[in-house]
């Protein structure tokens, strides 16, 4: 629960701080003034530069520029103590063993889930996460659509992010990057990226259920 809630906070502090980035963004447009793309402390320092000069603006900008100072600043205490939380969880430490899975992606997991009894077997996460097609049939139509995208959109976006990290920076040698990659080569980087999300959440459930680590020659992906 301390977990789930540590998540659930650092997540609406992220969204708070992205929001208020968007807002400053669209007032500076509005007198001419684009920010360059850039964040953190590359953002602040754009905005402050663009201001030179603009002492009127900058009376109504400036706090608020210090409002996502600060909500900057407590996303980082709270990522702090993710980190330090994650550690002293079996749990964390046993999905971070996977490749392109951090410490943020294996605990808003392991938070998501709970108890992997929750599920009738591994599979059934990728529809609960959103990552399974979507099927049409009508007469003689019968055709797979776009994934569902329902279920927790945050996780499924972590999930996305470490099987792009997979598709395009690890080295790590596994049967799970083998196929992943043999799938992009033949469908594309957009669809092997879902399917190889879809199949990193059913192997994180199956990992949860046995309490074994990632185990990079293990089983055949395709049939997962």
């Amino acid at each position: 629960m301390l977990i789930r809630t540590l998540v659930t906070a650092r997540r609406q502090l992220l969204k708070m701080r992205l929001q208020m980035s968007n807002q400053i963004r669209g007032l500076m447009k509005t007198f001419g003034l684009i920010v360059p793309k850039g964040a953190g402390s590359v953002f602040e320092r754009n905005v402050g530069t663009l201001l030179e000069g603009e002492d009127k603006l900058a009376r109504i900008v400036l706090p608020m520029l210090q409002a996502w100072g600060h909500i900057r600043l407590r996303v980082a205490e709270l990522s702090k103590q993710l980190v330090a939380m994650a550690g002293e969880d079996q749990r964390c430490r046993l999905l971070t063993s996977v490749p392109g899975v951090g410490t943020v992606t294996a605990t808003a997991f392991a938070a998501a889930v709970e108890d992997p009894a929750n599920f009738r077997n591994s599979r059934a996460v990728g529809a609960w996460v959103g990552l399974t097609p979507r099927r049409f049939q009508s007469g003689e139509v019968d055709h797979d659509g776009h994934i569902s995208r329902r279920g927790d959109h945050k996780l499924r976006s972590l999930l996305h992010e470490a099987a792009a990290v997979i598709l395009n920076r690890s080295t790590e040698t596994s049967r799970l990057r083998t196929w992943a990659l043999a799938l992009k080569e033949r469908l594309g980087f957009k669809r092997a990226a879902v399917a190889l999300a879809r199949k990193l959440a059913v192997i994180m459930h199956a990992m949860l259920k046995t309490g074994e680590l990632f185990d990079p020659q293990a089983g055949n992906p395709a049939a997962a």
